[in-house]
Parts: structure tokens; sequence; C-alpha cells
């Protein structure tokens, strides 16, 4: 019994030579790594929001992430906050609220928005009117009632007298979405999950 005793003390008492040490610490780092990357390509990615678009839900300098997951799963909604990639400027990141999707009808009566012939309610808007732009991006024709392609999304910021969106470059493709905004982390104060 004592010689057992013994054994356990030396063995827990040998300290790992530096060599293991060091592969260990790698080896550690390896996964880290490799959890960041799977968890930032297939699960969530953290944006900064630069601008007012999407004022008052989302103000300038929230931390926003973008979750991935739901749209595996199904196709974006009408009233989700998405990400997607901007049509006008290549590797930039917009963040919208979808308004439409493939099929329904776009139109703007007196100052709101009417999604097939129904006038929306929309309290994130904090009364501001929804109008549509008087010129639109190059190469962008928009006539309304305006029906939404399938297979694509109508987005607008909340901030409607401030936001460049569908209005401006028409109807994103589903592809390009990138997430459904799901909450904002940073700063604490405005912390929400949408």
């Amino acid at each position: 019994m004592n010689d057992e005793l013994q054994q356990e003390e030396t063995l827990s008492s040998e300290q790992p030579s530096k060599g293991k040490s060091l592969l260990s610490f790698v080896v550690m780092l390896a996964i880290v790594a490799a959890l960041f990357f799977l968890l930032r390509t297939f699960v969530f990615v953290p944006y900064d929001i630069p601008s007012g678009s999407m004022e008052d839900t989302i103000m300038p300098g929230d931390m926003v992430f973008s979750e991935k997951i739901s749209y595996y799963l199904r196709g974006p909604e009408q009233g989700d906050i998405v990400t997607f990639a901007d049509p006008q400027v290549a590797g930039r990141t917009l963040i919208k609220r979808v308004i439409a999707t493939g099929g329904q009808t776009v139109d703007f009566v007196d100052g709101n928005v009417v999604i097939d012939g129904v006038v929306q309610d929309e309290p994130y808007t904090q009364g501001k009117p929804s109008l549509p732009f008087d010129r639109t991006a190059p190469g962008v024709e928009l006539s309304y009632p305006y029906t939404v392609p399938d297979g694509c999304i109508w987005v607008m910021g909340d901030n409607r007298t401030s936001s460049q969106d569908s209005r401006y470059f028409g109807a994103v493709k589903v592809s390009a979405v990138t997430g459904r905004a799901s909450m904002i982390y940073w700063p604490l104060s405005d912390f929400k999950v949408f």
C-alpha cells in the first residue's frame, strides 16, 4: 500500500518537459483558432454599426451579432433585421430590415409602406415618412407598385429619411444575405435581443 502511494506521489510530482508544454500550448491555440473560424463561418459574425440608417433600433457605434443558423432552416422573413452584401460596394456589408419577400408587392402611399395592399404598422420608424427616392442607383429602374422578384427581399432602414436601401438599389438577392441580426452586445447600455 505504501509503495502504491509513493508511486502516485512520484507520478503527480513529475514536471512535464518544456517541449510537451509548448506542444500542448500550440495544440490548444490551434483548437481555439479552429473553433473561432468555425463559429464565425457557420454560426455568427460581429459587426460594428457605422451609420444611423437603423436608428433608433440600432445606433451608430453599436456592436451587433448576426447569426447564420436561422437561415439554414428558413429564408428571411418580413420584419427580420438582416446583414447582406452591399449590391453597390464590393466587400461592404449592410444591415436593414426585411420589408417584403419574393412575390410581395411594395408601394408607398401618404408616407406609409403598403405591402400587398395593406398599410404596414411600423413603430420602429418613429413616425418618419416612408417615401420612394427621386433617383436610383445607376442601372436600377424602379416603379411602384413594385413586385419583389422570387429569390429576393426588399429591405429598408428603420431611419426612413436617412437610409440608402432598396428604394435606391432595388431588391436584394436572398443569396446575398449573410445572417440575421440577433442582438446588440455592446455597449451594454444598448444591449438588446431581436
